[in-house]
């Protein structure tokens, strides 16, 4: 007989990572976990083999997401019986089938994913909906109003055959255009920011994007990367989208197999609140590698971020975690220290842009800083890394301050970072 307990303890991580995945209130995430442990524990008779026991474990879980959300579903009237169980999927509010319409109304809330089934979905009258739902049948109007216009605000324009696909290579700058950042008054604005961590890209179908990296004294351009969303995908039973990236005369740190181009493949998510990594792929040693958020350290080092690898927010505003002045930056020691510190005009290529400044204090990785300069469509302006004077020290043998004397440099909470790089799109050009 298999020892439980042993092989339970062993696969929490990727069970609680799956089940987080697919759930997005803790709460009720929590209870599911709980569930799945529960009926793994009655039936693990079952289970004859330790090499099959995490696809058991995990192919209970995905059966209880599944009851969850047919669950939920039913409080809201929405039946899914006649739904394939390997179409179920999540979205921030609920489940999605695999359509642009279904996709469009996961994104909505609740009452009004309620309000347009009943009414197009069961082609009631808006005198039962009101009797249903107890409300009056002005209630009933007003919501259906406005859950049509959310909808339509939502719906994507879906790109026909491979017309969405990247045709021609834009060349970024071969040496950085100058730049001016000046700190203006007023206060710092809210920004929805869907752009993926690292990356520049939206991850939504028919998005492209071009990015340069630029090595700083001499502001030439060092890497170039070309980035195309080609077709929805689905890891794990999260659905995404696929997105190509290829970069050119890449970093040391970034090639693949000593290659002068780099290609890789990533699957991400969009919802309402963050934009988050699935999944990575590339060719190493002619092996296609395939990590996915279940993958543990070997994925979570690279690709996570937030609480439970929730992503990047999409909202965001001043939290008062971090302060700002001049080249000196305070912060609160937060767990996740990204926040706008400020509102500042950054003038570029011949444009001048009214921009937040987000920073990122070893949110993402621990001793190195960023200053993102996001517009008020949420795009970045511009981008610029700092380490701090000791970051890979064992690697480069020496401090930042003796690697790049000419450089800039900030103090994060008294500690000494150097400017290393810069990133620019073709948002810009």
């Amino acid at each position: 007989m298999l020892d439980f307990e042993t092989l339970a303890a062993e696969n929490r991580g990727p069970l609680e990572r799956f089940v987080k995945y697919r759930i997005g209130n803790p709460p009720d995430a929590e209870d599911v976990l709980q569930e799945v442990l529960e009926a793994a524990y009655r039936n693990r008779d079952a289970i004859k083999r330790e090499e099959l026991f995490k696809p058991w474990l995990l192919g209970i879980a995905k059966n209880k997401c599944n009851d969850y959300y047919r669950a939920k579903a039913k409080r809201m009237e929405i039946p899914l019986e006649s739904l394939d169980e390997t179409a179920l999927t999540t979205g921030i509010h609920g489940v999605t089938t695999k359509t642009v319409v279904q996709e469009t109304l996961a994104r909505l809330g609740d009452t009004e994913k309620q309000i347009l089934y009943l009414c197009y979905f069961r082609d009631l009258p808006q005198a039962e909906i009101a009797n249903r739902l107890g409300i009056p049948i002005g209630t009933v109007k007003s919501r259906l109003f406005h859950a049509k216009q959310r909808f339509r605000a939502l719906y994507p324009e879906q790109p026909k055959g491979d017309n969405h696909m990247k045709n021609d290579r834009i060349n970024m700058p071969e040496y950085m255009p100058d730049y001016q950042i000046k700190e203006v008054e007023g206060e710092p604005f809210s920004v929805c920011w869907e752009e993926l961590m690292g990356w520049f890209i939206v991850p939504k179908l028919g998005e492209t994007c071009s990015w340069g990296m630029y090595d700083f004294p001499k502001r030439k351009r060092t890497e170039q990367c070309d980035m195309t969303v080609t077709v929805r995908a689905e890891v794990h039973g999260i659905e995404g989208v696929e997105i190509e990236a290829i970069e050119y005369d890449p970093m040391d740190c970034n090639k693949i197999d000593g290659a002068d181009v780099a290609k890789r493949r990533f699957v991400a998510q969009l919802t309402d609140t963050h934009c988050r990594y699935l999944a990575d792929s590339h060719i190493e040693d002619g092996v296609k590698k395939l990590y996915t958020f279940l993958d543990g350290d070997e994925f979570l080092t690279n690709w996570g971020f937030g609480t439970d690898n929730c992503g990047n927010e999409t909202h965001i505003a001043p939290k008062d975690l971090i302060q700002k002045h001049g080249s000196e930056i305070t912060t609160a020691k937060h767990p996740f220290m990204l926040d706008i510190v400020g509102r500042y005009e950054v003038r570029i290529n011949g444009k001048t842009y009214d921009t937040v400044c987000v920073i990122d204090a070893g949110a993402y990785e621990e001793g190195v800083v960023t200053e993102q300069y996001l517009d008020r469509n949420g795009r970045t302006v511009l981008w610029r890394r700092f380490n701090r004077n000791d970051w890979m020290q064992d690697s480069y043998k020496r401090s930042w301050t003796e690697l790049l004397p000419e450089n800039e440099r900030m103090t994060v909470d008294g500690e000494t970072y150097v400017h290393w790089y810069d990133c620019i799109t073709d948002y810009i050009l």
